[in-house]
């Protein structure tokens, strides 16, 4: 009975690869991605050690090859999915990866992938996630990706991208997720995606002023994060209008003014600001007190002058509140120091005058009163 068995099972498991008919076009793509990478950074315990080409890829079932890193399509004729195990993979991505057109992910992510991204990856129509984020890809981002109208997902974070963003972004109908961040892309931003949710560009180089026209018809975005660029000139309110906009991060760029309307109908999403570290003049905006959700605020080391409103102190889904390194004046609201106060942050480094010493807030310590006469006088101290 014991040998009946495993002959039964031997028998099967024949039967199953002779059913397993993988599209040749997609073998030969996956024995080229294979071989342009490093052989010495593929250990023998790893995902693509197990790619055995002496069995088809979407044979089953998967005992000692192919045990990871590729999935099929349910009739075991097509690749529909390659994700590679983060362990320091080395090599150049194929142009031959265009030959996988039944493919929906892409995930090489925390490797050490280099080279540019072939501009044949506009051939992957059925492409939903392409997650490039962690390796070392340089050269610019090829225009052919805006051909990729099924891209829901689109992260290249964390590589060495240079040049402009594709002029067409716009065209990636279905993309909700965008991670460019941490690259060395310069120029303007283009119209983006409509159906955008996410959108992240922090750190590269990017300039010019955050306009209108490139956020148009986003009534579905809920995150912005395009700190540590050169953004500049003034932000408009129509930016914090944004219908269904929850987080904000916009510190570390060269904004001169910041413009706030009340939500309209009092109603916002907004949750979380971050526009420190800009050029900021003016009064603090007033009417962020008016967003009724809005629990982290901060506009710290800016050129901010006047009293801290009051409506600030008195708002009390307020939870973290940094307004330190401007040169705000005046007595700070009483309500920020009762013993019942949830509120921390920072009110240091400005010209503030009854800030109790004892106080978390008030630390660092205000401004001297030589560097605050200049600030509001432009006369020196004598």
């Amino acid at each position: 009975m014991f040998n009946l068995v495993h002959f039964l099972l031997f028998v099967l498991h024949h039967l199953l690869q002779a059913q397993a008919l993988t599209l040749p076009q997609d073998i030969s793509a996956l024995k080229a991605f294979k071989s342009s990478i490093k052989q010495s950074s593929i250990p023998s315990w790893s995902c693509l050690a197990s790619w055995d080409f002496s069995d088809d890829p979407c044979a089953v079932p998967h005992r000692t090859r192919f045990i990871c890193g590729v999935s099929c399509s349910p009739d075991a004729t097509r690749i529909t999915q390659i994700t590679l195990d983060p362990i320091g993979y080395s090599g150049q991505l194929t142009p031959l990866i265009s030959q996988l057109t039944q493919l929906t992910t892409l995930d090489l992510s925390d490797n050490y992938f280099f080279g540019r991204i072939p501009s044949s990856i506009s051939s992957l129509r059925n492409l939903q996630t392409l997650t490039l984020t962690s390796n070392s890809f340089s050269g610019s981002i090829p225009d052919s990706v805006t051909a990729l109208k099924s891209l829901e997902t689109l992260d290249l974070s964390h590589n060495a991208l240079s040049g402009k963003l594709p002029k067409s972004l716009n065209s990636l109908t279905s993309l909700k997720r965008l991670d460019l961040s941490y690259n060395k892309l310069t120029g303007f931003l283009p119209k983006l995606p409509f159906n955008l949710l996410e959108l992240a560009l922090k750190a590269n180089s990017l300039s010019g002023y955050v306009s209108k026209s490139t956020f148009d018809g986003l009534t579905r975005l809920e995150v912005v994060e395009l700190s540590d660029n050169s953004f500049s000139g003034t932000l408009g309110a129509w930016f914090f209008l944004l219908p269904s906009l929850q987080q904000v991060d916009l510190a570390n760029n060269s904004f001169t003014h910041v413009e706030i309307s009340k939500p309209a109908g009092g109603n916002s999403d907004l949750v979380a600001v971050n526009l420190g570290f800009n050029k900021i003049e003016g009064n603090l905006p007033v009417n962020f007190a008016d967003y009724p959700m809005l629990s982290s605020l901060s506009l710290r080391y800016n050129r901010l002058r006047g009293a801290i409103p009051l409506g600030y102190s008195k708002k009390k889904s307020l939870r973290r509140l940094f307004l330190d390194g401007n040169f705000l004046i005046g007595t700070p609201p009483a309500e920020f120091f009762a013993g019942d106060t949830e509120v921390t942050g920072s009110l240091g480094d400005n010209c503030l005058r009854g800030c109790p010493a004892n106080s978390q807030l008030c630390s660092p310590r205000q401004k001297s009163y030589a560097i605050c006469k200049r600030a509001y006088s432009g006369k020196p101290r004598s």
